[in-house]
């Protein structure tokens, strides 16, 4: 065992968060997007996982994805509500803006791997039961939504006296010939 501990390198030692998780960097992604003026609820930070990624993970790995970056202090809960920490901030701050999703979950992936935390935070815990209920309530403004935006034009009648060309400005004198 001794000739193994040589070969794992310095990142992997510590408090450092490894591995990182897809489930990690998208949930870090959607509490940025849905906490910009104000900390955001679960059903929130769910439309905005389904906005990020096209759907949602299964609701173990986003309960797992809480605790452990509330653990290494990237995410805080006031009053039921979350937000970034300025930690996080600060890992998501830089991002390319031209960039498509790929790319900036991998920006991401690295500034994490990169990234010690000062001292274990407490977790935050979330219950497979709020997060079920945050994504049932998600999918139902989805379904709303889409109800709304499926709704038929109203057709604006025509007017029957538009003369053809009438926006065309007349020829000078000196084009004429």
């Amino acid at each position: 065992m001794p000739a193994l501990s040589v070969l794992v390198p310095q990142v992997f030692k510590g408090n450092s968060m490894h591995p990182i998780h897809d489930v990690d960097v998208i949930l870090l992604l959607a509490v940025a997007l849905a906490s910009k003026r104000r900390p955001a609820e679960l059903v929130e930070i769910m439309v905005a996982v389904d906005l990020i990624h096209g759907s949602i993970p299964p609701e173990s790995k986003v309960v797992e994805a809480f605790h452990r970056l509330s653990t290494h202090g990237l995410l805080r809960e006031e009053e039921g509500r979350f937000s970034l920490t300025t930690d996080a901030q600060s890992i998501m701050a830089g991002q390319p803006r031209k960039a498509d999703m790929a790319d900036r979950i991998f920006c991401i992936k690295e500034k994490l791997a990169s990234w010690n935390p000062k001292a274990e935070q407490t977790p935050i815990v979330l219950t497979a039961e709020q997060l079920s209920a945050a994504i049932v309530a998600q999918r139902a403004a989805a379904a709303a939504a889409e109800k709304v935006v499926l709704v038929a034009k109203p057709k604006v009648p025509e007017l029957g006296n538009k003369r053809a060309g009438h926006w065309r400005k007349p020829m000078s004198g000196r084009g004429r010939r």
